[in-house]
C-alpha cells in the first residue's frame, strides 16, 4: 500500500509540474504576442507620422481643394440666399400692392400650402375641408365630362378647327396668371364688376404673340376700357383679344401665324399696372382663357394656373 501511495504522489507531482510548465509557456507566448502587437502599433504610428504614400498625398491635396471649394460655395450660397430674400420681399410688395394680399410662397396646389400649421387644426376642420373639396372635385369632374361630350360632338360633326392654344407671352408660368373671367373687384372703384378676360402679369414692353393662325379683324387705340387692343379672328368662330398694349405691330386685315409678334405689353386704358388683358371668345360667347393654356404647359403648371385664376379676386383693369 505504501508503494501505491508513493506512485500516486509521483504522478500527482508530475502533473502539477506539467501544468506549471504549460502556464509558463502560455504566459511567455502571450507576452511575446503583446510585445509584437505593441511594436507593430508603434511602427504604424511612426510610419503614418513621417511617411506618406503618393495616393495619400493626392487624397490630402484633393481634400484641401474640397475644403476651399466648400468655403467658396458656402459664401456664394449665403450671398444668393440674401439676394433671393431681397427679391422675395420686392415680389411680395408688388403682389400686395396689386392684389391686396400676400403672394403665394410655394406651389399653390400642394397640400402643405393649402393647410399650414395643420397640427393645430381640429379634426372637424379637416372633415369640413375635405367635404368641401370633394364637392369641388365632383363639379370639376362634371365640367370635364361635359367638355369631353362637346369634343365628341364636334368630332362627329366633323368640326376640324383648332381653338387658340398658344400662351400669348414668351414664358408660361402659373405665377403670371391673375384674375380670369367673372365678377372681380375693380382696382379703381373697389366694387365687383364683370371681367371678360384674364390678366397675365408682365412688364412694360414685353412682346405679345398671336395664340393661333388668323386674321387681324380689329386694331383699337384707346385710353379707356382695355386700352389699345388687337383682335384676331380664327377658324371655327374663335376670336382672341389682346388688350392694355403699349404698341401694336400689326394692322387690320393682316394675316398672322401662331407665335407671330402682334404688339407689346403696356398700361393703356384703365389699367392698374403693366399686364396683358387676354380674351377668348367663340361666336360671341366669352370663354375662360385659362382653359386654352394646357397645350403650352405641363399638367402640374396647368393645375396651378387654374388655382391662381380662380383664387385671384381683383382684376388689374
Amino acid at each position: 500500500m505504501n508503494e501505491e501511495l508513493y506512485e500516486y504522489d509521483s504522478r500527482s507531482l508530475r502533473l502539477r509540474k506539467r501544468r506549471r510548465n504549460t502556464r509558463r509557456a502560455l504566459g511567455t507566448a502571450f507576452r511575446y504576442l503583446a510585445a509584437v502587437l505593441v511594436f507593430v502599433i508603434i511602427f504604424y504610428v511612426i510610419f503614418e507620422q513621417f511617411f506618406t504614400t503618393e495616393k495619400e498625398k493626392a487624397l490630402i491635396a484633393k481634400n484641401a481643394l474640397y475644403e476651399q471649394s466648400y468655403s467658396a460655395m458656402r459664401a456664394s450660397e449665403k450671398a444668393l440666399a440674401a439676394r433671393i430674400e431681397v427679391l422675395r420681399e420686392k415680389d411680395d410688395s408688388i403682389y400686395r400692392e396689386l392684389f391686396h394680399t400676400a403672394a403665394p410662397k410655394l406651389n399653390p396646389s400642394g397640400a402643405a400650402d393649402l393647410i399650414p400649421e395643420s397640427d393645430s387644426l381640429s379634426d372637424g376642420f379637416f372633415l369640413s375641408y375635405s367635404a368641401e373639396k370633394a364637392v369641388r372635385v365632383v363639379k370639376m369632374a362634371a365640367t370635364v365630362e361635359d367638355n369631353f361630350k362637346e369634343i365628341f360632338a364636334n368630332l362627329e360633326a366633323r368640326i376640324d378647327s383648332i381653338p387658340p392654344l398658344r400662351f400669348p407671352l414668351a414664358e408660361a408660368t402659373y405665377d403670371r396668371v391673375g384674375a380670369s373671367i367673372g365678377e372681380r373687384l375693380n382696382p379703381f372703384y373697389g366694387v365687383p364688376s364683370s371681367h371678360d378676360g384674364i390678366d397675365l402679369l408682365s412688364y412694360q414692353g414685353e412682346k405679345v404673340y398671336a395664340s393661333a393662325d388668323g386674321t387681324v379683324s380689329s386694331v383699337v387705340h384707346s385710353s379707356t376700357g382695355i386700352g389699345t387692343m388687337v383682335e384676331i379672328s380664327h377658324k371655327g368662330g374663335y376670336v382672341t383679344r389682346y388688350g392694355c398694349l403699349a404698341r401694336v405691330s400689326v394692322s387690320s386685315g393682316s394675316k398672322v401665324k401662331a407665335g407671330d409678334e402682334i404688339g407689346a405689353v403696356g398700361v393703356s386704358g384703365k389699367s392698374f399696372a403693366p399686364h396683358l388683358h387676354y380674351e377668348v371668345l367663340r361666336r360671341g360667347k366669352v370663354l375662360d382663357p385659362v382653359h386654352h393654356f394646357f397645350a403650352s404647359v405641363s399638367p402640374e403648371q396647368y393645375s396651378d394656373m387654374l388655382y391662381m385664376a380662380a383664387g385671384t379676386g381683383q382684376s388689374m383693369d
